[in-house]
């Protein structure tokens, strides 16, 4: 069946662009083909890439904000009701739907909220073994970058701590409509098979984010509050955070709990 996109408005504040080319579609999907479990589309559009998607193995289900988007779906006999969810992918409580499953996160999503559903997935990280799907290329390149480049920032450590991150492919402006002002690129997430990190997780989130939020700064700046003469001397915080990988965040956390430690 023809995808036709005429019955679905893109909306701006939604931050759609309604992906129309089959080729990509197909090749976006086969970035989960190995996983057979639960799979949940984010933004599904007028279901160019979820016809590759639902016939799969494993339970599917699409999330869209956008009530015309889902009718659509539906009338058009895409999608049923009970593989439509009508919400905010962000306000979702994925452990009541998925009661406590695996399950993996594909799509082309809103560019207004990647960064936003990155995260999320890393909240739930316990619980996606896969996480794929179509970024604005510079956000793509943020989340895939390696240490040491301007680039290279909060998403690619948090990122690369949990997961094994892919760049596939990049996607010019010409396969949606409307076509965005921007280039966008294709990444995989696949979690590392010990995910846990050695240290205090919580504090690792807080000290990566504080140390970025300063990045030009020397992480003895950045931390200072964190830190005393006993460990602040250390070469570590003399580097700027774009210069570590997340092995160094996990060495500056351990450090500054055993800080905490010897002062009780």
């Amino acid at each position: 069946m023809e995808r036709d996109e005429k019955f679905v408005r893109a909306k701006k504040h939604l931050g759609q662009h309604f992906l129309k080319d089959k080729n990509i579609a197909q090749k976006i999907a086969e970035t989960v083909s190995q996983w057979q479990g639960n799979l949940i589309e984010i933004g599904p559009g007028t279901g160019v890439l979820t016809q590759f998607l639902v016939n799969r193995t494993g339970s599917f289900m699409a999330i869209d904000l956008d009530r015309e988007s889902i009718d659509y779906l539906k009338n058009n006999q895409i999608l049923t009701d009970n593989q439509l969810l009508f919400g905010d992918f962000l306000k979702l409580d994925l452990m009541a739907i998925f009661q406590k499953q695996e399950f993996a996160i594909i799509g082309n999503f809103p560019y207004n909220i990647s960064s936003q559903i990155v995260f999320k997935a890393l909240e739930y990280r316990e619980f996606v073994p896969v996480f794929a799907g179509m970024f604005q290329k510079e956000v793509a390149e943020r989340i895939a970058m390696k240490p040491g480049s301007k680039t290279y920032g909060i998403l690619s450590v948090l990122c690369q701590a949990f997961f094994h991150v892919e760049y596939l492919f990049s996607v010019p402006p010409t396969v949606f409509s409307p076509p965005p002002k921007v280039n966008s690129a294709v990444i995989r997430m696949t979690r590392k098979e010990n995910f846990a990190l050695s240290c205090n997780e919580q504090l690792f989130f807080r000290i990566v984010k504080e140390s970025f939020n300063t990045r030009r700064k020397m992480l003895r700046t950045s931390l200072k509050s964190y830190l005393n003469d006993r460990i602040s001397s250390n070469p570590i915080f003399e580097k700027r955070p774009e210069q570590l990988g997340y092995e160094a965040f996990v060495e500056i956390v351990n450090l500054i709990e055993s800080n905490e430690i010897q002062k009780l």
